[in-house]
């Protein structure tokens, strides 16, 4: 494997002068970046610490990201330590480098590799719950349950299920990719349900129903007609005996009142009221909107579980 920044052309033998990690450091961090000393020094220290990249990488064995490119990322993170390294303030280019190489490694799988954003504790958390399966799974000769797994951990079981749940957003599955190996196998989208156009309508029929009850029977009868059996304002008003300027007048009144009475539901927030103990009844009072354009209160006594109409 050829390490990162290394060009395989410019390279020269290995360091013939068995120089320590502070005298490469020195030349790769004073050199041009064009320069064969530089490369030859930087080669050389990557080569010493090949085994803690090894080390590093290793720790992520169950994760499906292939190794060989986990490697590449952790050899990234080596580089950066030799550049930054400063000898003056650390005397070992090994501890200071094993932080940024598993640093690099977390940034590749936190920006590269989850398909929608994941909260860092939830992805962190979910590594520790495969190393703390493993490890009850040879202490206890079984598979531990999540409640244990949140007492190892010292987590919630609400944290323990939101980074086992982070697991299904790391790898995403094209909508477009078929089901079986069939030849007319269907696609996951054809699974999926789409916006009914109706759906809005029954929301919206819904509410009507809910305020229809408050009419007076003969504006019920009069929308009933009109909208559901197609009749125009001449044929309700032979069927009511009315005339068809009075069924115009008595179905704006109607339409009116149930607007109204929607709009006014969908505003205010929810009554106070509560039902008294059980075995009592209640009185309702209601307006009631009738043909001639008046509201009379009238009352009715429910019987216990029912809701009286508002």
């Amino acid at each position: 494997m050829v390490s990162p920044s290394v060009s395989p052309v410019s390279r020269v033998p290995a360091d013939p002068g068995g120089r320590d990690d502070n005298e490469l450091l020195k030349k790769v961090q004073s050199e041009p970046h064009d320069s064969r000393a530089r490369d030859a020094a930087c080669e050389e220290l990557v080569s010493r610490y090949q085994a803690l990249v090894r080390s590093c990488v290793l720790r992520y064995r169950d994760s499906p990201e292939p190794q060989e490119e986990l490697m590449q990322v952790a050899y990234v993170g080596l580089l950066k330590a030799i550049n930054n390294f400063n000898a003056g303030i650390g005397e070992s280019l090994a501890a200071y480098a094993t932080p940024c190489i598993t640093g690099e490694i977390k940034r590749h799988f936190r920006d590269k590799r989850w398909q929608v954003h994941v909260r860092r504790s939830a992805q962190e958390l979910r590594l520790e719950i495969r190393k703390a399966g493993s490890d009850l799974t040879q202490r206890l000769s079984r598979t531990p349950t999540d409640a244990e797994l949140a007492e190892h951990l010292g987590v919630s079981r609400a944290d323990l299920l939101d980074a086992q749940r982070a697991e299904l957003a790391f790898q995403a599955s094209s909508l477009s990719a078929p089901l079986s190996d069939g030849a007319d196998a269907g696609t996951l989208e054809d699974l999926l349900g789409g916006d009914d156009p109706r759906l809005e309508r029954a929301l919206e029929m819904e509410a009507v129903w809910g305020h229809l009850g408050e009419l007076p029977d003969r504006e019920q009868r009069l929308l009933m007609m009109r909208f559901y059996g197609n009749m125009t304002q001449s044929e309700i008003g032979d069927q009511l005996g009315v005339s068809q300027m009075h069924v115009s007048r008595l179905l704006a009144h109607a339409l009116s009142y149930l607007r109204h009475r929607i709009l006014e539901s969908d505003q205010r927030p929810e009554r106070d009221q509560e039902w008294s103990g059980a075995g009592s009844a209640r009185n309702v009072r209601r307006g009631r909107l009738t043909g001639d354009g008046k509201v009379h209160s009238v009352v009715h006594r429910n019987p216990v579980g029912k809701a009286g109409n508002p």
